[in-house]
């Protein structure tokens, strides 16, 4: 394959990718309206199947033995949506204004599985280990989502908890109704979601290996080819979304995506992979990790401090995202 052919694959591999995922997402919400799903947990689900340009290339990347590149499509993806769907919703829009039951719900999630991504990494938990503890996480965090406010206002929890955790989902919910306007669900929602899927996995593994043609030929390391390159490139739809959201001051939804993207990303993406081929241990594997769970703490004590993120917040996140690209080219480099 030559630079032409390889260069012409990835465009075509990237504009399929994200079209098909986009299509995907919103034939998901269709059917998840059928089935009477909750819209935070249907959030959840659509954070699901936008990660799926991201999941299948790091997937990919690791079938061909390329387990630097696949670890870093998914910890720079999750780097990357933080600068994009928090920094740049909030600079475009003037701010995200946030609850904080919202901010502590779905931060403290995706904290604790970023910090378990980490501690895989630097080799202070085995792989299974990680992916086991992380599931225990996520796991209750779905249910609590699926079940909504009123049910779980029924469940035997301590009255604090209840109310908080009912708070917060109902929260949720609210913006959600307040901002999805989907057509009805019709008979072409499954077979239309199932062949999106499809494109998306097919032009997710030609992008991949495209990349990965060039990248040698280039001599570009395979830390920068996913960590940097195609982290973003596959996060763009989310990105694109977040933004549209940010705008019409859906501040809750911002936060939701880009944090749920991320959990999403890390549980099957990178944990679930490392438990059965094995964790990546470098440095510049654990420098990604590390930039992901401190940029995820540094945005949630932002947004929670200040019950949203302003537009000079979210610049300096940004501005956090280029240090973190400048200094993974540099160390990279060495």
């Amino acid at each position: 394959m030559g630079n032409l052919a390889a260069s012409t694959l990835f465009v075509l591999g990237v504009a399929l990718s994200l079209s098909a995922s986009w299509v995907l997402v919103a034939r998901i919400e269709r059917v998840g309206r059928r089935f009477g799903i909750s819209d935070a947990l249907l959030g959840l689900l659509a954070a699901l199947a936008g990660d799926g340009p991201e999941l299948t290339s790091a997937v990919t990347a690791l079938v061909h033995h390329q387990r630097l590149v696949g670890a870093g499509v998914v910890l720079g993806s999750n780097v990357f949506n933080l600068a994009a769907l928090l920094g740049l919703g909030a600079v475009v829009a003037g701010s995200v204004v946030l609850h904080r039951s919202v901010v502590e719900l779905s931060g403290a999630v995706a904290l604790a599985v970023g910090l378990v991504c980490l501690l895989s990494v630097v080799g202070a938990l085995q792989a299974a280990t990680a992916l086991v503890l992380s599931a225990a996480i996520v796991l209750p965090y779905g249910y609590v989502l699926g079940a909504g406010a009123p049910r779980l206002r029924r469940l035997p929890l301590p009255g604090p908890v209840g109310r908080w955790l009912g708070r917060a989902v109902a929260e949720e919910d609210a913006e959600a109704q307040e901002g999805f306007h989907l057509p009805r669900h019709g008979r072409r929602d499954v077979p239309v979601a199932a062949l999106a899927l499809a494109v998306v996995v097919i032009a997710s593994v030609e992008m991949e290996r495209a990349a990965s043609v060039l990248g040698r030929r280039l001599a570009v390391p395979d830390i920068v080819l996913g960590g940097i390159v195609l982290a973003a490139v596959t996060s763009v739809p989310n990105a694109v979304a977040a933004v549209y959201l940010a705008r019409r001051r859906r501040g809750t939804a911002v936060l939701s995506t880009a944090l749920n993207s991320n959990t999403v990303n890390a549980l099957a993406g990178f944990l679930l992979p490392a438990a059965v081929v094995g964790t990546v241990r470098s440095g510049q594997g654990s420098f990604v990790a590390a930039w992901y769970a401190g940029l995820t703490a540094a945005s949630l004590a932002l947004a929670w401090g200040h019950r949203g993120i302003r537009r000079g917040w979210g610049a300096g996140i940004i501005c956090a995202y280029a240090v973190f690209v400048a200094s993974l080219a540099l160390v990279s480099s060495r």
